[in-house]
């Protein structure tokens, strides 16, 4: 016995020629591409840090793992997509790519339904990646099939295999079988067509590991095996497996005596083949049946030779694809299943696809199972641990917008998926994203769609399957060595991946320089994806890269050149050298290649201006952020240039303080800066280019010197000029370069010596004899004293401590006072400032300083001359900051206080009455200063409440304030009567008493007590007596009666009968007759205001008839309606007598002129007092009965001579009103009166309504009703139509006690809640809901069913079931709500036809019914009932 096959060497020899043809390349297979998918693992390995780890669903293992025949048991519904009983058990997350940034889309618009399913689109993947696959056709192969077809009738191609050959399969039952050199020429023609009209088309191919035998499947399910070498036919298999059934798929594994086949019928077998005693034998096992659940692919595992060791193979892995689920089986040692996984729910046409291939994840090579049905992708790790089981874990997937009908893998990190209508796309799988897609509808790809519907046996297969072969290509497409062809119907496509090189020239040809830069640049930095081509290390890969794409900018470069438009305007070959040039600018420097840039690219781009200039402008911004130094001389020289030119002087400031401008001619250059006024780089090309510090520094102080020492005014220039000279000293004397960066360590010392020196020298350069000394440092003091004093802080907190930096210091103090205090034109200011820099200094813990203490004393004098009035707030802001600085311990305190306070400076006494806590003193201070006076309340206040403060100085102060208190008072009342009431609410009387004038003390008081002055004051906590309280009323009297009114109605404390007396005392009327009222004295109130109102009325009637306008009518018509007002308020308190009482004196009154002026001669004002007295009468009649009115008007002599005339619509008014309230009732009670009576009609006629059952058996026991009348059993029916015994429905427990009484639920209706039937039930009558209605019918209404007395005799006089039930509703939810509302509520539903109240259908009424109310109770008298 011995192993098949024989290893015969059967490996042809290949064309070592790399010929131009495309076809060459496409099959110089094992010098290039299969070294590539060699590469390809180590290239993983060696770029493990740029992996993406995905996270990993370990599928846990399971304690005994099931067998295949458990598997094989199972019943596999094919309708039904398998869904797992717990989907949490497998782990598994459904990541969606388009939460990633590369997801994966594609820039096609097929007429694919599925492109609905498509989420975004990305930019053009074309223009990032270049075109990635380069498609052929076998024009050689395609030629030959084509002929084979008309010349031995070898029928149309069917399958296809690939390996060291290429075999295609036809119709006719051939096998054709070709070289992969130049030539493709036709090695062997396999089998016949007689053979083939007996077994059918070949339906499957597979070649094994070492080329030297082909497995041939037929339509009919024959199988046969051939010798490569010599065509010889070694086996013809015809039993392996069931008849009738075409073979869908035959695979080679690695083991070449072991082979898979598939078969219409959905089964797998196992082909073993031996050879004993030179007899060829085959023995089949059956692994997987079709009837439990077809099998549709297969796909064993391969490894490549380099990976013959790899721990995995030894199980021989082979996984399969039913319509329902995945399984992994081992076919070694022995026979298990590794993993089952379901699909899911999905389209049942779509096409299972499986493919393996080996992925390096986490620093490990493992195979990879990519599975698919639809539009999403799965792959899962498998992985061998240390135990020897096999783990499988689920990595992240890929959701795609269409169909998929094939996926193949070119290398471990990218796949090439084929969609239902023939578009190829590639994918990055690590990414995710779509690298390209390609249309290749040309090939007219061959399907094998006859084979899955197994026509050529009668067509004896599944609906399921054969939907799914509607568009399965499995056959027609085969990959070997980085390579995937593709069968049509008359040719033979390949496709591969272009190499690096060719992505780019692909671009180049088509004239896309910029993107072939863009893809290059990705290869140089390791982002591309799909890099075929590339091997070595990081470093040597770039170099290649960065060879050739110098050849490419050097392209570009002649092209922007070539292209530029000869003629129009300047604007338009500006803008095409803006466009071309900062590419080259951009990728030079990416390089870094600056030779390139400013050599050989320089000199060509000037050979035309623009560019040229565009060229020199390209490169401002790498040299401003510092990215471009060692720029060459000739090109810094002709970038100044042009920036000059082009008059952008700031742009060329800019970029000389970042260059290196040793090598320019720095005299040019200082001359053009100092013209051009660009003084930072003149001070950098000072500093830089000759380490000159000082030279600048003279410049700048020989312009703006003299103006200062002029005393004029200096220009805005002068000023940029001056405080640049002040910035460039302080970073000279920091240590620091200007106008950025830093000198370097060896120069600092000596740079700061420098500047020094030069600051204090005696007199300048070229001086005039007038000059005074020290020249540059009084010009600094004049230009800014305070800036130029920080300066020197800075620099002083900068120095060591050694003898030097001592004499620096001191020897800079000591000018500073001779140039300042010998001097009259500084300003206080200036003095102050430098006198508090001085005592900085001195209050250091480590001074060193030494200054004249005298000095100090006449500074004090200076600042306090009494003689000077002029800046007296600088000059006292001066000493104060001094003495805030630590000046206060060159000082005599007593000295310095009797100073301060004959100049007035309140802000010194109160700093040094602060130090010594005399706190009482600071409020004088305050009071005296009119800048800060209204602070004084703030103070006492924060003093006074502030916890830190001794009791005896607490004391001191609140004896102050109570002795300044008039004076705070006038100065501001309202915060004078806030501190009062917080810190002196027991004084309040002492206060008063203090406060002598009545004005103030009236201010003081509205404050304390009126709340609309908006203090925020707590009376309760004052609590204040009433005789303050009516202090302040009688003062508001006398300065502001008209407030009176207001004021008292928000006052709260004070006694009724002593404000009448004060309000008397000054005759306010109004005032007496609102207290009156508030007192109660209603009848006295009115009195008043009947008083004033008589008093107005009698002005007016003994007025001169001769006046035009009389403004006391306004005050008449304005007291009457305060009058009114008074009665309309109290009348409702008040009986009929006492409203007389009231209105009628009133009335009077309005009649008494009308009276007095005859009828001959009317008053002047008669028509307005009439109109007036109707106002009247139009009050009173709501409160006097119009019986009464009338008859009182008709007793008046004026109304009552006959004449009804005037009184005539007064009287129609009311008759008019009171017709319009009585058809108003009437309409009322009609609305009212019909709603009751439709409302209650509906509810009779409701729970009297007769129930029609749905059907004539109990839906329980499905039984009719008549046929149990043997027992003593009652038939209920509810309004839902349901009908039941009620034995039944007592054993499905649908009865309930409520209150005594037995109620039923529908089984039915309750059941189909979805919710226990009892609980539901229970918990509607809780919250109030209706239960379905229901009658009982008892056995004897059916016996006497034609029989009247048999009916009457068991009708009683009571309302029956169905009656009671709702009633009982009734009576239970409707309680304690108005009749109103419960006809609001019905007439609700009136609209609602299908509105039935107590319908079985309808389980509740509508919810926040007033019906749920448990109050609510309608006593009605039930319906009579009618018997019959």
């Amino acid at each position: 016995m011995e192993n098949e096959p024989d290893h015969e060497n059967v490996e042809q020899s290949l064309c070592a020629k790399m010929s131009e043809d495309e076809l060459n390349k496409s099959f110089n297979l094992e010098a290039s591409l299969s070294k590539f998918s060699y590469i390809d693992l180590d290239k993983e390995l060696e770029f493990k840090n740029d992996l993406i780890d995905d996270k990993e669903f370990d599928i846990p293992q399971v304690d005994t793992p099931p067998t295949l025949e458990s598997i094989l048991n199972e019943t596999d519904d094919e309708d039904e997509s398998f869904v797992l009983e717990d989907p949490t058990l497998l782990n598994i997350d459904t990541i969606d790519s388009h939460s990633y940034d590369t997801s994966s889309v594609a820039s096609s618009d097929s007429g694919d339904r599925t492109n609905l399913k498509r989420k975004k689109k990305l930019p053009d993947s074309f223009s990032l990646h270049g075109s990635v696959m380069r498609h052929s056709l076998l024009k050689g192969i395609s030629a030959q099939i084509v002929s084979a077809a008309d010349k031995v009738d070898a029928g149309l191609p069917t399958a296809i295999a690939v390996s060291s050959l290429i075999a295609v399969g036809t119709s006719h039952g051939l096998a054709l079988i070709f070289g992969k050199d130049q030539n493709q020429a036709l090695r062997l023609c396999l089998g016949s067509t007689s053979v083939g009209g007996q077994y059918g088309a070949i339906s499957a191919l597979s070649i094994n590991n070492d080329c030297s035998r082909l497995l041939c499947g037929f339509a009919k399910g024959q199988i046969t095996m051939w010798d490569l070498a010599s065509g010889k036919l070694l086996r013809s298999i015809t039993d392996a497996h069931p008849p009738g059934t075409a073979i869908l798929h035959i695979k080679f594994t690695d083991d070449p005596t072991l082979a898979i086949c598939n078969d219409s019928g959905g089964s797998v077998f196992e082909l073993t083949f031996k050879r004993v005693m030179g007899v060829r034998t085959c023995e089949s096992r059956c692994l997987f049946s079709g009837s439990k659940g077809e099998v549709c692919c297969i796909e064993p595992l391969h490894s490549k030779p380099e990976l013959k060791d790899h721990p995995i193979t030894q199980f021989s892995l082979l996984a399969m694809a039913s319509l329902t689920k995945i399984l992994v089986i081992g076919l070694k040692p022995s026979l298990k299943v590794w993993m089952t996984f379901p699909y899911g729910r999905m389209d049942p046409s779509s096409v299972p696809l499986l493919a393996w291939h080996f992925v390096a994840v986490q620093n490990y090579v493992n195979p990879m199972l990519a599975f698919c049905r639809g539009d999403v992708v799965h792959f899962l790790l498998v992985k061998r641990d240390e135990s020897g089981a096999i783990h499988v874990t689920k990595q992240k997937h890929l959701h795609l917008y269409y169909d998929l009908i094939n996926f193949t893998w070119i290398n471990s990190r990218t796949v090439v998926l084929l969609d239902s209508v023939e578009k190829l796309h590639v994918i990055d799988r690590q990414t995710q994203e779509e690298l390209e897609t390609v249309e290749i509808s040309e090939v007219q790809l061959v399907y094998n769609s006859s084979h899955f519907k197994s026509l050529a046996t009668g067509g004896n297969v599944s609906q399921a399957l054969a939907l799914v072969g509607e568009k399965a290509c499995y056959q027609s497409i085969s990959s070997y060595g980085g390579q995937i062809f593709y069968l049509g119907t008359k040719s033979v496509y390949v496709m591969m991946l272009r190499s690096w090189r060719e992505r780019v020239d692909h671009l180049l040809k088509q004239d896309c320089l910029t993107e072939a830069l863009a893809l290059a640049w990705s290869f140089h930095e390791g982002k591309a994806k799909a890099v075929v081509g590339l091997s070595g290390d990081a470093s040597k890969r770039k170099a290649i890269v960065a060879d050739r794409m110098v050849e490419i900018l050097f392209h570009y470069a002649d092209r922007a050149l070539k292209k530029c438009p000869d003629q129009g305007k300047i604007q338009v070959m500006e803008q095409h050298f803006q466009d071309m040039v900062p590419v080259i600018v951009d990728y030079c420097l990416l390089l870094q290649r600056k030779d390139l840039l400013f050599s050989q690219m320089y000199d060509k781009l000037s050979e035309n201006s623009v560019a040229k200039g565009v060229f020199l402008e390209c490169l401002e911004p790498y040299i401003l952020s510092d990215k471009l130094v060692g720029i060459t001389p000739q090109v810094m020289k002709d970038l100044i240039v042009h920036f000059q030119d082009k008059k952008l002087m700031e742009n060329v400031e800019a970029l000389i303080v970042h260059m290196d401008i040793t090598s320019l001619d720095i005299q040019q250059v200082v001359l053009m800066c100092w013209e051009n006024r660009l003084y930072d780089a003149m001070i950098y090309v000072y500093n830089r280019g000759m380490n000159e510090f000082i030279s600048p520094m003279e410049k700048l102080f020989r312009v703006i010197a003299p103006p200062l020492n002029a005393g004029r005014t200096l220009t805005d220039e002068q000023v940029v000029m001056g405080n640049k000279l002040l910035v460039y000293i302080s970073c000279c004397l920091a240590g620091r370069a200007y106008p950025l960066g830093d000198i370097p360590e060896d120069l600092v010392p000596l740079v700061k010596n420098q500047v020094f020196e030069f600051l204090i020298r005696l007199h300048s350069a070229e001086a005039s004899p007038e000059e005074e000394i020290y020249p540059y440092i009084r010009t600094l003091l004049h230009f800014d004293t305070r800036e130029f004093l920080n300066v020197l802080a800075l620099t002083f907190e900068d120095f060591k401590n050694d003898k030097q930096a001592v004499e620096y210091q001191q020897r800079i103090v000591d000018i500073l006072l001779k140039v300042m205090v010998e001097n009259s034109d500084f300003t206080p200011s200036q003095v102050g400032c430098l006198f508090t820099f001085l005592a900085r200094q001195l209050a250091k813990p480590d001074n060193t300083l030494f200054v004249n203490r005298t000095l100090f004393d006449q500074v004090l004098e200076f600042l306090c001359s009494p003689d000077d009035d002029s800046r007296h707030s600088e000059r006292q802001q001066v000493l104060l900051e001094l003495l805030q600085a630590g000046g206060i311990v060159q000082f005599e305190e007593s000295r310095l206080i009797r100073m301060a306070e004959k100049a007035e400076f309140y802000q010194i006494c109160e700093f040094m009455y602060e130090r010594e806590h005399q706190y009482d003193k600071i409020i004088d201070c305050y009071l005296r200063d009119p800048l800060r006076e209204e602070e004084v309340f703030n103070y006492i206040h924060n003093i006074l409440s502030i916890p830190g403060h001794s009791a005896e100085e607490k004391q001191s102060v609140w004896q102050k304030a109570m002795d300044h208190i008039e004076e705070l008072v006038s100065l501001k009342p309202c915060k004078a009567a806030e501190l009062v009431a917080t810190h002196f609410s027991g004084h309040i009387e002492t206060v008063i008493k203090k406060l002598q004038n009545q004005v103030l003390l009236f201010k003081f008081l509205r404050s304390l007590l009126d709340p609309r002055e908006g203090i925020h004051i707590n009376q309760e906590l004052l609590q204040i007596s009433p005789s303050i309280t009516e202090q302040f009323i009688e003062l508001l009297c006398q300065f502001n009666p008209t407030q009176v009114i207001e004021t008292l109605q928000v006052l709260e404390c004070y006694r009724l009968e002593e404000t009448i007396q004060i309000t008397q005392k000054y005759q306010l009327h109004e005032v007496t007759a609102y207290l009156l009222e508030k007192k109660g004295d209603i009848h006295g109130a009115f009195l008043i205001m009947l008083e004033r109102l008589q008093s107005k009325l009698r002005e007016i009637t003994h007025q001169g008839e001769n006046t035009k306008e009389d403004p006391s009518l306004k005050d008449v018509e304005d007291t009457m309606v305060e009058t009114i007002a008074l009665c309309q308020r109290n009348s409702h308190n008040l009986n009929q007598q006492q409203r007389e009482a009231l209105w009628f004196p009133l009335l009077e009154a309005m009649m008494a002129p009308q009276k007095l002026s005859s009828s001959a001669i009317p008053h002047l004002h008669s028509e307005a007092l009439k109109s007036l007295t109707m106002q009247v009468l139009n009050s009173m009649a709501a409160f006097i009965a119009l019986p009464s009115i009338l008859q009182r008007i008709l007793q008046d002599p004026v109304y009552g001579k006959g004449k009804l005339g005037e009184i005539q619509g007064l009287i129609l008014g009311m008759l008019d009103t009171f017709n319009y309230e009585q058809t108003l009732l009437e309409t009322t009670t009609s609305l009212l009166n019909q709603d009751l009576h439709w409302s209650l009609c509906n509810l009779r006629a409701s729970v009297t309504r007769g129930l029609n059952p749905k059907q004539d058996y109990c839906s329980i026991c499905l039984q009719q009703y008549k046929r149990r009348q043997e027992m003593a059993d009652e038939i209920i029916v509810f309004s839902c139509g349901h009908l039941y015994h009620s034995f039944c429905l007592q054993n499905k427990e649908c009865t309930m006690e409520i209150e005594g009484q037995t109620r039923w639920t529908c089984y039915k209706c309750s059941s189909s809640n979805k919710v226990g039937k009892l609980s539901e039930n229970s918990s509607e009558i809780k919250k109030g809901r209706v239960t379905p209605s229901q009658v009982k019918i008892s056995p004897s209404y059916h016996q006497s069913k034609g029989d009247p007395t048999a009916k009457k005799g068991t009708s009683e006089p009571i309302l029956d079931p169905q009656q009671i039930q709702a009633f009982d509703q009734l009576c239970r939810l409707y309680r304690g709500s108005s009749r109103l509302a419960l006809l609001t509520e019905l007439s609700q539903n009136r609209s609602s036809e299908s509105y039935r109240p107590f319908s079985g259908s309808q389980s509740a009424p509508a919810f926040n019914s007033i019906f749920q109310n448990e109050n609510f109770q309608l006593q009605l008298i039930p319906p009579p009932v009618t018997e019959d």
